[in-house]
């Protein structure tokens, strides 16, 4: 009888320990975001976590809601866990520089999806945005002509990728000897849709002669949504809209035939596989060589739209 207890108690040990060491063999991923409120970055968010749960890994999201001291106080914590990765979705990584180098000091890998790179983080992956806003700003320009052209610019320069977009925008309207006027909105997020509308109503109204305002150039969808629905409310036909991203309600509002006449679509699940995908490898021990990756975009207008 002893001799069956022993062995009982020694197989209760065996397996206590056995699951012990598997939870501990648990990779840990920190997903880090000043924007979960974006559709876009929630949708990121959302299939890493989808790709962590798949591959066995446990997945923590943290949302600053737009506060950046938050994201630099938040890292530090998930730092000191001693995690196994952290990723920073849709995150200018100069805001957190110090902390990036304090993750790469306790060897622990700092990923981008849609951000910006920089020295000390193992990759990120992201559109290219130099490429997209040319698509889309060529695009604008063919559409309006040799006509005076009256620009109301929304942006949000602390974010990496618009930034990007934005100043290749700056470039190509000043090769533009139709661009006349050009005014410039930084929109607030959280809450960028209601925010550009609101900005856009009031532009409309300080511009109320028609050609007074003849585009809205969006750095992404959000904006260019709210400015779409100050413009319809107004009934002005005089102006239109252009995004990126390619989110479902900037398609539909394409596919109408609204203000909105174009976006470039962004393969958000593809920059989190490619993120996915990194990550493993450097759990298995390899070295990334390709610091910036890119996942391919597409210019939506009516005639595709939907498609």
């Amino acid at each position: 009888m002893k001799k069956i207890l022993s062995i009982v108690i020694a197989l209760s040990l065996i397996l206590t320990l056995t699951a012990c060491g598997s939870k501990k063999d648990t990779k840990k991923i920190a997903i880090l975001t000043p924007y979960l409120s974006s559709v876009t970055t929630n949708q990121m968010v959302e299939l890493l976590k989808k790709e962590s749960k798949t591959k066995g890994w446990e997945a923590n999201v943290v949302d600053t809601k737009g506060d950046v001291g938050q994201l630099v106080s938040r890292m530090e914590d998930v730092i000191a866990t001693n995690v196994d990765a952290i990723v920073l979705v849709s995150t200018d990584p100069n805001q957190v520089k110090a902390q990036i180098q304090a993750a790469k000091e306790k060897n622990i890998p700092v990923f981008g999806c849609d951000s910006g790179y920089i020295e000390g983080m193992a990759m990120n992956a992201t559109s290219d945005n130099k490429a997209m806003s040319k698509m889309i700003t060529e695009h604008l320009f063919k559409q309006l002509g040799n006509k005076p052209i009256n620009l109301v610019v929304l942006t949000h320069r602390p974010h990496p990728g618009v930034l990007k977009r934005t100043l290749e925008f700056d470039e190509l309207r000043k090769k533009n000897p139709n661009v006349k006027k050009v005014i410039e909105q930084q929109v607030n997020v959280p809450g960028p849709i209601e925010n550009s509308r609101k900005q856009m109503e009031n532009l409309l109204l300080a511009n109320k002669a028609e050609g007074s305002i003849t585009a809205v150039w969006a750095g992404w969808d959000e904006p260019a949504i709210g400015a779409t629905q100050a413009i319809q409310a107004a009934g002005r036909k005089d102006i239109i809209v252009t995004g990126i991203d390619g989110n479902s309600q900037a398609v539909n509002l394409i596919k109408q035939g609204s203000p909105l006449v174009a976006t470039v679509k962004q393969n958000f699940s593809g920059m989190a596989e490619i993120v996915t995908k990194q990550i493993e490898l450097v759990f298995q021990g390899e070295q990334i060589t390709e610091k910036e990756q890119y996942a391919p975009a597409s210019l939506i207008t009516k005639e595709n739209a939907g498609k």
